[in-house]
């Protein structure tokens, strides 16, 4: 079943117009998914190829070569398609479905968040530990803070009304555990972080908002007390 989402999700900016199922329209920055039809931007769709042997095959960095098929990042959508055929219609042939497709997307997008934060760390773009993010937070705007889900509520919400004690708009990422937040800096776990506002937080943000189209996102609920 396909989760609710807020209508402040930029994931949500779109209408419904019919260019026939899958049709991947190279000339637009929206695409129609395959199963519910809705024009989307592309950050809130996955693209599909087919692999040579007929297999569908995800796509999360839209480069690999071939006709595309796309979908609405989420998984109820993504089981729906498999379930209906929807990919075969979009590819116009036979295709194979992998077994547990919407659970091998999001392997694929948690790993390329780790990525993408791992590279933003390189880059000096993203930090964390307690007192680095509270420093930060006093030199500028971040893009995003980052909460291990399975964090301390005390620790999280002193860093998050910090933020926004100084800035009006702030964003929180929780969906990764602290040992997956780790994987990106080099660390066995991590509980907060900060990432800096920039073209690489820009590719994060759409990794992360994909992610939790198969994920909870429990940020949505941590701070429902200050209007989030």
């Amino acid at each position: 079943m396909t989760k609710p989402r807020p209508e402040s999700d930029p994931r949500l900016i779109a209408d419904n117009l019919d260019d026939g199922p899958g049709e991947e329209d190279t000339s637009s920055p929206e695409r129609q998914c395959a199963v519910t039809r809705e024009r989307l931007p592309k950050a809130a769709m996955l693209r599909f190829v087919l692999s040579p042997d007929g297999v569908v095959t995800p796509d999360i960095q839209e480069r690999l070569p071939g006709r595309g098929v796309w979908v609405k990042a989420e998984r109820g959508v993504i089981d729906l398609a498999a379930k209906k055929g929807a990919f075969a219609r979009g590819f116009k042939s036979q295709v194979t479905v992998p077994e547990g497709l919407a659970d091998l997307i999001e392997r694929l997008l948690l790993k390329r968040c780790v990525d993408t934060l791992s590279l933003a760390r390189k880059a000096g773009q993203a930090i964390c530990g307690f007192d680095q993010v509270r420093d930060a937070l006093r030199g500028g705007h971040p893009a995003f803070l980052l909460e291990a889900a399975d964090g301390a509520e005390d620790g999280r919400s002193k860093v998050y009304f910090l933020a926004k004690a100084l800035y009006s708009d702030v964003k929180v990422a929780g969906a990764l555990s602290a040992p997956e937040l780790g994987m990106a800096f080099g660390r066995d776990r991590v509980i907060h972080g900060l990432v800096r506002r920039g073209p690489i937080a820009d590719s994060w943000e759409i990794a992360y908002r994909r992610l939790t189209g198969f994920r909870e996102a429990p940020e949505l609920t941590w701070f429902q007390e200050t209007g989030r």
